[in-house]
């Protein structure tokens, strides 16, 4: 196993810390031959591919048959090198999908991959978890690994696989080999891929951390051993609250930046230069995605009325939530510097889904961007390829402008670019409102 940095604020620091890190090494022997797969999605599928060519046997579980049509069509929505390890799971038959739970017990191995959201009161939407984890208990066999990789509360894996199964007579480290090991997928980056990408295992047992750790060896080659799933699980959860405090500080320093006449992307590169004690974001419209804008409230969920209180992740969480509200703002201040009010102006948001390169509209901040446009007497369109159509919160449905012309619109607010699509028409408008801070097409471009 390759060696690797720790990613900490102050470098050197890792050549201290490195003897808390347990590198797992795989014995030699063929291992698992089968792994199921619960959970299809974003994360689920690209982590059925990455077992392409690891072991002979990958089975796809999904409740929804759109899904398994989609993927079995080559329609999903997958990055170069995923798509061509799909046509070639299908070709060679390795991958078999299907809507049966009882075929689980088939499985060498089970990985959960299931979404956990939050509500409209950002309170943990557990449904598609229980189910998926009641699914599998009562699918499970003597022998079995069952990994749990989506991320939830601290005590999830203990609460939903291990006292269960127990209840059943199938103990943790004995009948069965039960573990937490946090998915780290980020879609539409070719340059994290899994293989290349670190793991952290939480087992039971010793033995179980050491299962669960043979099949997630299976994608990427170095994964880390803690102690428990509890330690583990917990360790997904500060990932993305750490991500969530830098991005709410970003957000907040490009303001700072704007009311003293500077560019906070080059003042972010430049403080980047540092190599210790900084560990910098990037501004932008807003904070998308199944992880960042949802993990942190299972933490603050899970301890409401506990503790010393955890004013900076709550603030941090607040100032995601309202960043779309800023950019409205903004959009209402470049119009009236030109004399033009908010009611009625034609505006149009210039790319929809979460991040550049995806199709996926989860928590994407542009949806409450065009709300917010709209409840303040706006025409709001939208342009974005690779997003044919939205629905927003009160039912209405808009369709994608096929191909926009810049001096049809008082405002272009651009969100997301996306890579390989021509963007050169929002020149023509005479407003550009430029919310991703890089958009270089448009030289008159403002900044959020």
């Amino acid at each position: 196993m390759t060696e690797r940095q720790l990613a900490l604020a102050v470098n050197g620091r890792e050549r201290l810390l490195r003897s808390h890190l347990v590198a797992y090494e795989a014995p030699a022997g063929p291992g698992v031959h089968s792994v199921a797969i619960v959970g299809l999605g974003y994360v689920g599928l690209p982590t059925a591919l990455a077992l392409h060519g690891q072991c002979p046997r990958i089975i796809g579980l999904d409740n929804n048959p759109a899904r398994l049509r989609e993927i079995a069509d080559r329609r999903a929505d997958l990055g170069g090198p995923d798509h061509e390890r799909l046509v070639a799971a299908l070709a060679d038959g390795s991958l078999e999908l299907t809507t049966d739970p009882a075929r689980l017990d088939e499985a060498d191995a089970v990985i959960v991959c299931v979404p956990t959201p939050v509500d409209g009161d950002h309170l943990p939407d557990l449904t598609a978890l229980r189910k998926a984890c009641d699914t599998v208990v009562e699918h499970a066999r003597h022998g079995q690994t069952i990994i749990l990789t989506s991320t939830s509360f601290v005590g999830t894996t203990r609460e939903m696989l291990i006292d269960p199964l127990d209840a059943l007579g199938l103990r943790a480290g004995v009948d069965v080999f039960v573990g937490f090991s946090p998915e780290r997928i980020d879609p539409g980056n070719a340059d994290h891929v899994q293989r290349d990408t670190p793991r952290v295992v939480g087992g039971a047992s010793p033995e179980c951390g050491n299962r669960v750790a043979d099949v997630i060896g299976r994608l990427t080659d170095q994964v880390y051993l803690v102690t428990s799933p509890e330690a583990a699980e917990a360790t997904k959860l500060y990932e993305n609250v750490f991500r969530a405090v830098n991005l709410a500080l970003a957000n907040e320093f490009a303001d700072a930046c704007g009311a003293l006449g500077l560019d906070p992307v080059e003042v972010t590169v430049a403080a980047g230069t540092k190599p210790y004690g900084f560990l910098g974001s990037l501004p932008g419209p807003g904070v998308g995605g199944h992880c960042i804008p949802c993990d942190p409230y299972y933490l603050l969920w899970q301890l409401t009325g506990k503790g010393p209180g955890t004013p900076l992740i709550e603030q941090a969480m607040r100032s995601i939530h309202s960043r779309p509200n800023r950019v409205v703002d903004r959009a209402v201040d470049v119009l009236a510097a030109d004399g033009l009010p908010a009611t009625g102006a034609r505006v149009l948001v210039l790319g929809v889904s979460y991040k550049s390169g995806v199709r996926d509209l989860r928590e994407s901040s542009a949806l409450p961007l065009i709300d917010g446009l709209r409840a303040i007497g706006a025409e709001v369109a939208y342009h974005d390829p690779l997003v044919p159509d939205v629905e927003l919160a009160d039912g209405t449905r808009l369709h994608s402008v096929a191909e926009p012309r810049g001096a049809d619109w008082d405002l272009v607010v651009v969100h997301t670019v996306h890579p390989g699509v021509d963007s050169g028409w929002a020149a023509d408008c005479a407003r550009v409102l430029d919310a991703t801070y890089q958009f270089d097409v448009a030289p008159h471009r403002v900044v959020v």
